[in-house]
């Protein structure tokens, strides 16, 4: 059974640094594309992070590079999105996803505020 535990959320001032983790069970994240999505509030979902089976990864949209990255722990079977530089604009519900089945994320919510 496939399974994902978003984990890491919570509040943090303007400039600060919080890492999310993606817990996944019934599969293994090396073998998958995941993604990062986030939710604003009265915003649609958008796409922040890719990571590829390779391990290559993408960050969507603009407004994030250079401020977050993607990585993934095999051992763990976590995938992580590493958020630097927090800007309140980045406050939102975010969740995992594995596009292969559609399978999502319960969210953590991030809130970015002084």
């Amino acid at each position: 059974q496939v399974q994902l535990v978003e984990s890491g959320g919570g509040w943090v001032q303007p400039g600060g640094s919080l890492r999310l983790s993606c817990a996944a069970s019934g599969f293994a994240v090396s073998s998958y594309v995941m993604n990062w999505y986030r939710q604003a509030p009265g915003k649609e979902r958008e796409m922040v992070a890719t990571i590829t089976t390779t391990g290559g990864n993408v960050n969507w949209p603009d407004s994030v590079k250079d401020r977050f990255s993607i990585s993934r722990d095999v051992v763990k079977n976590t995938v992580f999105l590493q958020m630097n530089n927090l800007k309140s604009e980045d406050t939102a519900v975010y969740y995992c996803q594995r596009p292969l089945g559609n399978y999502w994320g319960q969210g953590t919510q991030v809130t970015v505020s002084s």
